[in-house]
């Protein structure tokens, strides 16, 4: 189990094996959430070049999703211009 203090300043040095372990180099973003029983969890933000391609295995289910909402929309267009007309 790895330790760390906060500061007089409310900054927490990470320790390196945990830094290493995921990546967390300066920079990383990172996300609190507060979960029950006073637990906290740190959550390290990927930058979005780094999540590229991430999803390619679902391309087909992304781009079927895309074309139905896109046809949605041009389906509610059409209808707000039928209704301004009216």
């Amino acid at each position: 189990m790895d330790t760390a203090t906060v500061t007089s300043k409310s900054m927490i040095n990470i320790p390196v094996r945990i830094r290493r372990k995921y990546g967390i180099t300066e920079g990383t973003k990172v996300v609190f959430i507060e979960g029950g029983n006073g637990r906290l969890e740190l959550i390290s933000v990927p930058p979005l070049s780094k999540l590229f391609g991430v999803d390619r295995e679902n391309k087909q289910i992304l781009l079927a999703a895309i074309r139905e909402l896109e046809s949605e929309h041009r389906r509610e267009a059409a209808l707000d211009n039928k209704k301004r007309r009216n």
